[in-house]
């Protein structure tokens, strides 16, 4: 595989994890990597979920090595807004009373992509209850574009 995982569609990667051609672990561990040096400057996540994203892609690398059926999305990083909930991680729809909410359970969505092994990398920061069209969050601050960090990311997700 040449290029950057980061910048290959959903589609591609799952073709070159089914074909061994690269591995859950690379993609998550680029995916990461990159999330981490652009957060200081875009601010797009209230949390990253790195230690547990990487047991999840050793976890897919396993399967895949071990020639299992592979679903979907095996493999491949997803975000999450934090207007959805996630089954042990943080959840604060961008709002001061919920700074502290961490979900039971996850929302029926997020436990459909996880069924179908995508691996969570983290949650987005949204304004209040994604109700803006602008994210600047009470408890996160603004989120600024990833093409431009002078223009707006817009809403109701950064």
């Amino acid at each position: 595989m040449n290029g950057d995982p980061c910048h290959l569609s959903a589609t591609e990667l799952r073709g070159l994890i089914a074909t061994r051609k690269i591995s859950p672990v690379e993609i998550v561990n680029a995916v990461l990597a990159r999330a981490q040096a652009l957060q200081p400057e875009l601010n797009c996540f209230i949390t990253l979920c790195g230690e547990q994203a990487m047991a999840e892609a050793r976890a897919a690398e396993r399967k895949v090595m071990a020639g299992e059926p592979l679903g979907l999305l095996h493999g491949i990083p997803v975000t999450v807004k934090d207007i959805v909930n996630t089954k042990g991680v943080k959840t604060t729809f961008g709002a001061v009373p919920y700074k502290d909410n961490v979900p039971n359970e996850d929302a029926v969505a997020v436990a459909r992509m996880r069924s179908e092994g995508a691996i969570l990398i983290g949650k987005t920061t949204t304004p209040e209850f994604g109700s803006k069209c602008l994210t600047d969050s009470p408890l996160f601050g603004r989120t600024r574009n990833a093409w431009s960090a002078e223009r707006s990311s817009g809403g109701s997700s950064g």
